[in-house]
């Protein structure tokens, strides 16, 4: 008959037991290890790496937002850093298939946490970080560190107790300009639209513009308190530009920049339309967003997740537009 566990004389079911123990204490502490990401090139010197469509979840490891980067002749430069810090060094991992040239700056399109959380992995090498300067709003808010703690829970274990906020190391103030390794950049704020900090980044060489969540590609955007009417503004911009091609913050890049902006554009203009009618005729939100046809979005991805939310902000914009007429 076969022995069973039982039976195991103590000495024995003492060492089975501590190494349980230990091996569960490993598991524990054992960082996550995020996803291998492909970048995927669009001209000469530009890459980038795609997100998923949809919200952040731990199911997705927090990969839902696009990252990019340029190899010039001298260095990297990385735009936005992903949304936690496993996914900034599987980014970092994904430059170093491309190119082993030291990664001297990220420049941040604007501070929404799943744009920045992996910025720890390019610290480390010495980096500096590029900002618009109405990113220092979001930690003297106190809003950066309420979104810290909201987001260990929701994306654990891909960001953790041991995630920490990285600030700007130059805040700019204005449109920048600068060269590097032989390479032209030029930095537009467009800002508020989306946020109040964003930035779009043009490597005028080869025609790309990386712009940040200024568009959304085959997804629903996300809105929630944005100023749209400077966000449909700097959509306007953006086409004015005539990229090459246009990385997103979120899905596919483009080659039809006045083509794929329609979806992000159409959007925005359909909440200011029936929110503002709302509002206009005093109609309570509740029923307003009862009484809105959103038939023709709801089958676009994060619409479950995001429309409510980007209406009720739409709502309460317009409510303030309305009263500083």
């Amino acid at each position: 008959m076969a022995r069973s566990r039982l039976s195991l004389p103590p000495w024995l079911r003492a060492i089975v037991a501590f190494a349980l123990v230990a091996a569960g204490s490993l598991m524990l502490t054992e960082p996550a290890v995020a996803q291998t990401l492909k970048p995927v090139r669009v001209s000469e010197h530009a890459w980038y790496v795609l997100g998923d469509p949809g919200m952040a979840s731990a199911a997705n490891q927090g990969f839902n937002s696009n990252a990019g980067f340029v190899v010039t002749r001298d260095s990297v430069i990385v735009i936005d850093a992903l949304g936690t810090p496993p996914l900034g060094d599987a980014l970092l991992a994904a430059i170093r298939g491309v190119s082993n040239k030291p990664v001297k700056r990220v420049i941040l399109t604007h501070y929404h946490a799943d744009h920045f959380y992996g910025l720890a992995a390019f610290k480390a090498l010495g980096a500096e970080v590029w900002a618009h300067e109405a990113g220092q709003e979001y930690f003297g808010s106190g809003e950066a560190a309420a979104r810290l703690e909201q987001r260990r829970k929701d994306l654990f274990p891909w960001v953790d107790e041991n995630t920490r906020l990285i600030q700007a190391d130059r805040w700019l103030k204005g449109d920048t300009r600068f060269e590097e390794g032989g390479l032209h950049f030029r930095i537009n704020i467009l800002g508020p639209a989306h946020a109040p900090e964003d930035l779009v980044l043009t490597v005028e060489e080869d025609g790309v513009v990386f712009c940040g969540d200024i568009l959304f590609a085959g997804r629903i955007p996300f809105v929630g308190n944005a100023d749209s009417k400077r966000w449909l503004a700097a959509i306007d911009t953006l086409v004015a530009l005539k990229p090459k091609v246009l990385v997103t913050g979120h899905g596919s890049h483009s080659t039809n920049a006045a083509a794929d902006l329609r979806l992000t554009r159409d959007y925005l203009l359909y909440l200011r339309e029936q929110m503002g009618k709302a509002v206009d005729d005093m109609v309570p939100f509740e029923e307003a967003y009862a009484r809105t046809d959103w038939s023709r979005y709801s089958k676009v991805p994060a619409f479950e997740a995001a429309n409510r939310i980007n209406a009720y902000g739409s709502y309460l914009t317009l409510e303030r537009e309305s009263l500083a007429r």
